[in-house]
C-alpha cells in the first residue's frame, strides 16, 4: 500500500527482538523525515518498508547522504519486532536496500509527490538495474551536493564485472528543465575513479559490457537533452523554479511538491 504516512510503526504492544532494534527505535525521530514511498505487507501488517528524505543531514556533515530507508519486521506470534535504518545518496540504492530486505521492487519504485522526472530512457534503465541488482554493487563511498553542481555520486565495486570493476553512478539534477540523469562509468581501480570525480576532465567512461539497447538509449539521451534544451529556450520550463535570489533546492527536495 502506498500513500500518506505518519511514521507510526504500531509497535506499542511489541518488544524489540534485539539490542540493535532497541537502539534504532531510541534514535529514531521522524520530525525531519518526508516520506517518498512506502509499502506494508498483508495480512496482519508484518512488514513495513519506507523510503524518505532526511532533511536533518542538510546541516550535518557536508556531502552526507540524505535518503533514509526504514525496514520493520514484526513477529506477531512472539510479540517482537526488528527495525533497521540506512542512509543512501540516491533513491535507487535506497530502494535496493529495501528490496534486499523483502520489499517487492515494484511496490517501492514509484516516488510520490515528485516534480523532477528522469530525463531519458538510459536513466530509467540504470535506476532499475541498481534497484534490482541484489548484492552486486559494494558501495565504497558516496557524496551529495546541495549546490552547483546539484548532484550525487556513488562509488561502487561491481562483483559481476569482468573488466573495469569500479563503477561510479553519477546522478545530476536540472531544476530548470525539471529532470535528472543517472549515468554509470567504469574504471580499472578506485584511484582512477576518484581522479575523474575530482577533475571531471571528460565524460564518464562507458562500461565495456554496455551493448545494443543501452548504447541506443545513450544516443537517445543525448538527442533528448538537445531537444529539451531547445524547447526550454522557446517555451520555458513547466515545473516550479526557485527564485535566482533564493536558496538552491536539494535534488531530493526537488522531487517533492
Amino acid at each position: 500500500m502506498n500513500g500518506g504516512f505518519d511514521f507510526d510503526f504500531d509497535l506499542d504492544e511489541l518488544a524489540p527482538a534485539d539490542a540493535a532494534s532497541e537502539e534504532a527505535v531510541e534514535r529514531f525521530w521522524s520530525g525531519d523525515l518526508t516520506a517518498l514511498s512506502q509499502h506494508h505487507t498483508t495480512p496482519n501488517g508484518s512488514h513495513s518498508f519506507v523510503l524518505a528524505h532526511d532533511q536533518s543531514t542538510t546541516w550535518g556533515i557536508p556531502g552526507a547522504p540524505q535518503v533514509m530507508v526504514i525496514a520493520v519486521a514484526r513477529d506477531l506470534t512472539q510479540f517482537t519486532y526488528t527495525l533497521e535504518t540506512s542512509h543512501h545518496a540516491t533513491v535507487s540504492f535506497a530502494q535496493n536496500w529495501l528490496v534486499e530486505r523483502g520489499c517487492p521492487p515494484e511496490e517501492i519504485a514509484e516516488i510520490h509527490g515528485g516534480s523532477l522526472k528522469p530525463a531519458d530512457g538510459l536513466t530509467v534503465w540504470v535506476e532499475r538495474q541498481i534497484r534490482e541488482s541484489g548484492t552486486r554493487y559494494e558501495v565504497l563511498d558516496n557524496h551529495t551536493s546541495d549546490s552547483d553542481p546539484s548532484e550525487t555520486w556513488t562509488l561502487t565495486r561491481d562483483s559481476r564485472a569482468a573488466e573495469a570493476p569500479i563503477r561510479v553512478f553519477h546522478e545530476e539534477w536540472d531544476q530548470g528543465t525539471g529532470t535528472y540523469t543517472m549515468h554509470e562509468g567504469a574504471f580499472a581501480d578506485v584511484d582512477a575513479a576518484r581522479s575523474w570525480l575530482d577533475e571531471r576532465n571528460g565524460p564518464l567512461p562507458l562500461p565495456p559490457e554496455y551493448r545494443g539497447e543501452v548504447n541506443i538509449l545513450r544516443s537517445r539521451a543525448a538527442l533528448s537533452r538537445s531537444a529539451g534544451a531547445a524547447t526550454a529556450r522557446k517555451t520555458g520550463p513547466d515545473v516550479p523554479r526557485t527564485s535566482p535570489a533564493g536558496p538552491v533546492r536539494h535534488p531530493i527536495q526537488g522531487r517533492l511538491m
